[in-house]
């Protein structure tokens, strides 16, 4: 494979004294937090000489054997072009940093920077698309950018420039967050300043727009407006929320994309006809995800009562249901059952969240999942596990903070 070269350096210019954190224990018998879920631990220990090792999540480990080459690159096995996605590698980023993974979120941070951005973060958004070429190349298919992933990696790298006191970070983060505001976000009447899914091919006429409520987890939005107060993300938040809120009523299923007409609203999507299936389970997942205090679970938990009762009634969350009558035909993986355990202990189903984790680890045991599901699991699975909670505010709060965070 080649890699895009030209600023491509590594950069590997700062000083690596902080190692990883120490290995979080299996959290079966911790206490129980707000949500009824496992509690984080307070701390991590340390190991000799006052340093922190890596947090030992099987659950990653096995991702990054799986799916994360030696230089960094997120491999979607089951396409044909091998292909690699921005969002992968914001997912990888995220997963990293709550593992304080340092060695390895530096990896697929300039494997990003290199091949996605043409090796540079602060000049330009990564390209969401990159894999093998019909002439048999390797390198980028679709350079438009992805703004979710975009805003994942400004997230992550965000708190890594707070965790882990590395000031690159965060001004990389402060970067990526202002240019995403700035290139992909448009005024629309009746909803404001709203997060577009990319820069280009998202406004088909002069009053319509097309979006997709997967791409605006509230935490994060809120972190953004926070944490980078001159981005503009803090134009973004009832948007987002409006995004969510407006498409799943009135049966309480979220579609994949949505249309929003000025002056009419949010219509039926003419390509997916209202379905909601591998993007939307993601709506449901950031929303379960959300601090038990924050104003945004309060406004999005009564929303998506269609999903929840079709989770109580069958068993599983559906793969594929038709958002406009309630109606599927088929049962989702191992990756949405786990997409669903935060929102069902969120609400106080915690008989029904309990159902989902044993679904979701047995399936796993039977066959290997494939990249999206494990992403979805790792989300899920790790948030169930205590290893990562959000507050209020979208800060990430990890057990071993306290303990291995430099100050």
């Amino acid at each position: 494979m080649t890699r895009a070269d030209g600023t491509g350096r590594r950069r590997r210019d700062v000083l690596r004294a902080l190692a990883a954190c120490s290995a979080l224990p299996m959290l079966g018998g911790l206490a129980r937090d707000a949500h009824g879920a496992p509690a984080m631990a307070a701390s991590a220990p340390t190991t000799a000489g006052g340093t922190c090792a890596p947090v030992n999540w099987p659950d990653w480990a096995r991702f990054k054997a799986s799916f994360l080459s030696d230089d960094g690159r997120v491999i979607d096995r089951s396409m044909g072009d091998q292909r690699t996605v921005s969002e992968g590698q914001a997912y990888a980023l995220t997963f990293a940093l709550i593992a304080n993974d340092r060695a390895t979120f530096d990896t697929v941070l300039d494997w990003t920077a290199n091949n996605l951005a043409q090796g540079d973060l602060t000049a330009q958004l990564p390209a969401w698309l990159w894999g093998k070429q019909d002439d048999g190349q390797w390198g980028v298919l679709d350079r438009n950018p992805a703004s979710d992933a975009d805003m994942w990696i400004a997230y992550a790298l965000g708190e890594a420039g707070r965790l882990w006191n590395v000031r690159r970070y965060t001004a990389l983060g402060a970067l990526v967050a202002r240019r995403i505001a700035a290139q992909a976000t448009d005024f629309i009447p009746g909803l404001g300043r709203t997060l577009l899914p990319a820069p280009v091919g998202f406004h088909p006429a002069i009053d319509l727009w097309r979006l997709n409520p997967s791409y605006v987890p509230m935490q994060v939005v809120r972190y953004l407006a926070g944490r980078f107060p001159e981005s503009g993300w803090a134009q973004l938040i009832s948007s987002s929320r409006k995004q969510i809120s407006l498409t799943a009523p009135p049966l309480g299923f979220v579609p994949e994309w949505a249309m929003y007409r000025a002056g009419r609203g949010f219509e039926i999507d003419p390509d997916t006809k209202g379905e909601g299936s591998y993007n939307a389970i993601r709506v449901y997942l950031w929303a379960g995800m959300l601090a038990p205090d924050s104003d945004d679970l309060h406004a999005l938990m009564h929303t998506f009562g269609g999903m929840l009762r079709y989770v109580a009634a069958h068993g599983a969350p559906p793969e594929r249901v038709n958002t406009r009558d309630g109606t599927a035909n088929q049962v989702g993986g191992a990756g949405f059952s786990a997409a669903l355990v935060p929102l069902l202990h969120a609400v106080g189903d915690t008989a029904h969240a309990q159902v989902q984790v044993a679904r979701a680890r047995g399936l796993e045991a039977q066959s290997a999942p494939g990249y999206y599901s494990s992403v979805l699991s790792l989300f899920g699975l790790g948030w169930y596990d205590g290893r990562f909670r959000f507050a209020a505010d979208g800060t990430l709060r990890v057990p071993w903070e306290a303990t291995c965070a430099t100050r």
